[in-house]
C-alpha cells in the first residue's frame, strides 16, 4: 500500500497477520526489508503486523532534495500508517531511529498506542543528569562514506563490513546471511545507491518529557551495541514512569539470526501481557 504522508510523497506499507496490531519502526536510512523474516513471522502468529519504509528508503518516495523534512515529520508518517490501515491504537516496536519515533509517538500521540517497545536507541531527555558516551569512532568513519560512489559489488562490500561493526563482539558474524539481507533491501527498493537522507534531515525538537507517561513500555537494553553502548538504556528506561528493563545477551545494533528467537520472545512477552489487561 502506497500512503500519502505529504504533498507528492507517500510511505510504501503492508500489513501481515492477525490480532491486535504492532507497528514495526525501523531506523535511519533503513527500509522495512531490514527487519528478519522470521522475526516478522513470530511477531505475526499473534499480532498483525504493520511495517514500512520511511521516506527516502524502500519503496517510499526518495526526494528529500526537492522536499526535505525534519526527524520529527517521520513520526507523522507513523501515524498516518495507522490511519491508513484503519488502526486506533497499536503496540509500537522501534529500533535505532525507530525507537525515537516511538518515543515521540509515547509523548504526542498516546492515545493511537497500547505499548511501546524501544532498543538500540537514545532518550529525549534527561542527557544532563549522567555522562553518556558517543558512538565508536570506526562507524562515525563509515558514516563519513555513507554517498561515496561504489561499484554494486563495492556497496554490498561496504554494506556487509557496516553490519559487522553494528553487530559487536558478542556472537559470531554471520557475514553472507548480512551480505543476503542486503540483496534483499536492494531489490524491495529497486535501488543499489545508499540511502542517507536522514543523517542530514533536522534533527530539532526531539526533547520529551515522558516521566508521566502511563503506557507500558519495554526498553530492551543491547550490551554489544556500538551506537548507543550501555548505560544507554538504563537511562533511557529511567526518563520513562514505569519503564521495564531487560536485557538481550549479545544484542548488538544488528539483528543477528540467533537472537531472533529471544528477541521475538521478549517483545510478546510485553505486548501479549499488555494484551491481557
Amino acid at each position: 500500500m502506497d500512503i500519502e504522508v505529504a504533498p507528492g510523497v507517500t510511505v510504501w506499507a503492508e500489513s501481515v497477520g492477525a490480532g491486535e496490531p504492532l507497528l514495526l519502526v525501523m531506523g535511519a536510512n533503513t527500509s522495512s526489508a531490514a527487519w528478519p523474516a522470521e522475526l516478522v513471522e513470530r511477531l505475526a502468529e499473534h499480532h498483525r503486523v504493520l511495517r514500512y519504509d520511511h521516506r527516502d528508503t524502500g519503496r517510499s518516495t526518495h526526494a528529500f532534495d526537492e522536499r526535505p523534512y525534519a526527524i520529527a515529520d517521520l513520526a507523522a508518517d507513523a501515524v498516518a500508517v495507522l490511519d491508513a490501515f484503519g488502526v486506533d491504537r497499536a503496540h509500537a516496536v522501534g529500533m535505532s531511529l525507530g525507537g525515537t519515533l516511538v518515543q515521540l509517538l509515547l509523548a504526542d500521540h498516546p492515545d493511537r498506542l497500547r505499548s511501546a517497545t524501544v532498543f538500540c536507541t537514545a532518550a529525549l531527555s534527561g542527557w544532563g543528569s549522567v555522562e553518556l558516551p558517543g558512538p565508536d569512532p570506526a562507524l562515525l568513519r563509515m558514516w563519513g562514506e555513507f554517498t561515496d560512489e561504489r561499484t554494486l559489488e563495492q556497496e554490498l562490500d561496504w554494506r556487509v563490513e557496516h553490519w559487522r561493526l553494528l553487530h559487536g563482539t558478542g556472537l559470531e558474524f554471520d557475514a553472507e546471511w548480512f551480505r543476503a539481507l542486503e540483496e534483499r533491501v536492494m531489490a524491495h527498493s529497486g535501488r543499489e545507491d545508499n540511502p542517507a537522507a536522514h543523517a542530514v534531515a533536522d534533527p530539532s525538537g526531539l526533547e520529551r518529557d515522558l516521566s508521566a507517561t502511563t503506557l507500558p513500555v519495554l526498553v530492551i537494553e543491547a550490551p554489544e551495541d556500538p551506537v548507543n553502548p550501555p548505560p544507554h538504556a538504563a537511562h533511557l528506561a529511567s526518563t520513562i514512569a514505569g519503564a521495564e528493563l531487560v536485557r538481550v545477551e549479545g544484542l548488538g545494533h544488528a539483528l543477528a539470526p540467533a537472537l531472533v528467537p529471544e528477541l521475538a520472545a521478549t517483545i510478546l512477552k510485553h505486548t501479549l501481557r499488555v494484551t491481557t489487561l
